[in-house]
């Protein structure tokens, strides 16, 4: 063998490499480490869980009775003498007055608030779900680029070693100036490529960071390489767990339930509230004679006359906002039927093409760059084939890689419109 030949048969030993591993891919420690600490210290989930603990502390308040008035003074005091002791009615009085909804509406207060504790709480998991998603896709983009950066860095060294085969066949007069030019342009292609990769990773890097909610420097994160992530997809059985378990729907049906109460509780304000009131009246001894004291307790109701001014707009109101949470409900809901077809369908076909890359592209592409280079000793192929051939390896196993990072996005997706994890 020619040394040029030797050359050739070593650039290609470095192009010839192995695809990402096609296997189910195991649990992901890093991946792991990653969403917990997402969970725990993204500012907008922090947030939220304060927002959680305020609608707890609603609770109590919404079902509470109104603060009882404490009333103290002088009754039927006699303007000439202002004297407490001349008339048998003037006495000191001290009261108290409270009032007592009709009963069943601090219950349906209690409930609203309990309905509304409810929403917030799967607001809050909806909200964790999508920075959980947040972090695997940004994860997934990181891996991607480390494995364009691996493949790019590899099919540079290939194209340095052909360039180097060019120049040495030009001078020796073996081969024409353009393959030397070929050679040199598809060289600088590449490492324009990794240019670009090394400026899409700090941008992924601070992507990740935010979901992450880090501030300042955090150390680098150095994804697992891609794997092909196995999982059976059944949309029917998809959208019914949706229905049943995603977080975002489950909020809306407790909107609906809260509005339901908020509209039998405005009924409910047709019936009058109490004011019960006690007091005590303590009456000085008129002309050495000692008078008793006096009691008095009353009860007095509101009158709930302005129905058409007052009443029956709030009712409006509560039906407009039952009816409107309903259909949000349903177009929730119908979102999220369409975006999961679209999502499975999405990680079927990357699926499908991966398979196909595993299968046939791959293979294929590698048996062209072998044939072209066994062509190319005998003088069969030109060198734009062989470079050509190279190139179409390199291009066939990025395209894998974005296969695997495609699917691994959409199962991501689909979990974050489930609300669960999806079985691997």
């Amino acid at each position: 063998m020619t040394k040029w030949n030797q050359a050739v048969a070593v650039a290609l030993a470095l192009g010839a490499g192995t695809p990402p591993a096609l296997a189910q891919a195991g649990a992901d420690p890093q991946l792991a480490a990653l969403l917990s600490e997402a969970g725990e210290r993204n500012p907008e989930v922090q947030a939220a869980r304060r927002e959680l603990q305020a609608a707890h502390h609603r609770i109590e308040p919404a079902a509470a009775l109104d603060d009882p008035m404490l009333e103290a003074g002088l009754v039927n005091v006699p303007v000439p003498s202002l004297s407490l002791n001349r008339e048998d009615m003037t006495m000191k009085m001290i009261g108290i007055t409270q009032r007592l909804p009709y009963p069943g509406k601090r219950a349906l207060r209690r409930e609203v608030a309990e309905k509304e504790v409810d929403a917030v709480d799967n607001n809050l998991r909806e909200l964790v779900n999508k920075v959980r998603r947040d972090v695997k896709v940004a994860y997934y983009d990181l891996a991607l680029v480390d494995e364009s950066q691996r493949l790019a860095q590899k099919n540079l060294q290939v194209l340095e070693q052909l360039s180097s085969i060019a120049e040495s066949r030009y001078s020796v007069g073996q081969t024409s100036q353009a393959d030397v030019f070929k050679a040199q342009t598809q060289r600088a292609r590449m490492q324009e490529e990794l240019l670009k990769l090394g400026r899409e990773r700090p941008m992924l890097e601070a992507e990740l960071a935010r979901a992450l909610g880090r501030t300042g420097a955090a150390p680098a994160v150095e994804p697992a390489p891609l794997r092909q992530q196995e999982a059976i997809l059944d949309l029917g059985e998809l959208r019914a767990a949706a229905r049943a378990k995603r977080p975002q729907l489950l909020a809306q049906k407790s909107v609906i339930e809260r509005n339901a109460k908020a509209l039998d509780a405005a009924r409910k304000d047709y019936y009058p509230d109490f004011d019960v009131r006690f007091s005590y009246g303590q009456r000085d001894s008129f002309e050495g004679m000692k008078r008793d004291d006096m009691i008095t307790f009353t009860i007095a109701i509101n009158l709930p006359v302005w129905r058409g001014s007052k009443r029956e707009p709030r009712v409006a109101e509560a039906e407009a906002m039952r009816e409107q949470a309903t259909s949000m409900y349903e177009a929730k809901a119908n979102e999220t039927d369409a975006m999961l077809r679209q999502q499975v369908s999405a990680a079927e076909q990357s699926l499908k093409s991966a398979r196909l890359y595993e299968s046939a592209i791959l293979p294929q592409a590698r048996l062209a760059a072998d044939a072209s280079l066994s062509a190319y000793r005998v003088g069969r192929v030109d060198f734009f084939t062989l470079l050509d051939s190279q190139m179409t390896v390199f291009n066939a196993e990025t395209g894998y890689a974005a296969t695997l990072a495609s699917r691994s996005k959409a199962l991501a997706e689909i979990e974050l419109l489930t609300g669960e994890e999806i079985s691997r």
